[in-house]
């Protein structure tokens, strides 16, 4: 499993891959929070960065995706996957050490935001005026979020060889996860009777949850759990080819 975590890491930043990832959030969020009026962080009258935890869910839909979808869907398309799986490795080390490479890449990603929580620390009026423990849940559950969104884009991408499918699979996925059972627990058949355990279901209930600044059991559960089966899911995938 380690070999395979250095393998993936060296292969985002022995190439451009890493730093594109690195640099395309950055900018994102950069231009988000302090370029455009409508989240700017300086238009606002008092210190936060809810706007951060509010649009980045949104880039790590397009952006994660992107990261895992070569993971498996090159080595399928290339061969190289029956090399791998040759190697004196089980399958679930392998599944387990590209979504470590994947998720720390993910850390790697936000560890710079942290300059706009000095910013804003610094901006505040009296300084450090801000809820730093409702900053701090918030990060956690970004990284959990991410953690959630690397899983199901292993799924995708051991599921098949055209990395643009896994990208778009993907995508799919993380939007049906993040989004998607908010939106079914409106639908009159749920409204008013089962739609709160509906909207349980999705990834956005236990994300704000935690953006509050109370760590519940509950939620974090929730978040591996849900890693939990898509990486199972993604080695059921890989062992397919035995059957």
């Amino acid at each position: 499993m380690i070999s395979i975590f250095y393998k993936e890491i060296n292969s985002f930043f022995s190439s451009l891959i890493g730093y594109i990832v690195i640099g395309v959030f950055l900018l994102f969020t950069g231009l988000m929070l302090w370029v455009f009026p409508e989240y700017s962080l300086l238009e606002y009258k008092y210190a936060s960065l809810d706007q951060l935890f509010e649009i980045a869910p949104f880039i790590f839909m397009f952006l994660i995706p992107a990261i895992t979808m070569r993971s498996f869907a090159e080595e399928r398309q290339t061969g190289t996957i029956e090399l791998l799986v040759t190697r004196p490795l089980r399958d679930w080390e392998i599944v387990v050490g590209k979504f470590l490479a994947c998720w720390l890449l993910v850390l790697f990603a936000l560890l710079p935001t942290l300059l706009y929580y000095y910013t804003i620390h610094e901006l505040g009026s009296p300084k450090g005026n801000l809820d730093s423990g409702a900053i701090m849940g918030s990060y956690i559950g970004l990284l959990l979020l991410g953690g959630s969104f690397v899983a199901i884009g292993l799924l995708a991408s051991s599921l098949t060889k055209n990395q643009i499918v896994a990208f778009l699979a993907a995508v799919f996925f993380c939007f049906v996860f993040y989004w998607g059972f908010d939106l079914i627990s409106q639908l009159p058949v749920f409204l008013g009777k089962t739609d709160d355990v509906v909207q349980m279901i999705g990834i956005d209930y236990h994300y704000a949850s935690i953006s509050r600044g109370v760590l519940d059991t509950r939620d974090i559960v929730y978040f591996f759990s849900l890693m939990g089966v898509f990486l199972m899911g993604c080695q059921v995938s890989l062992e397919s080819r035995k059957w």
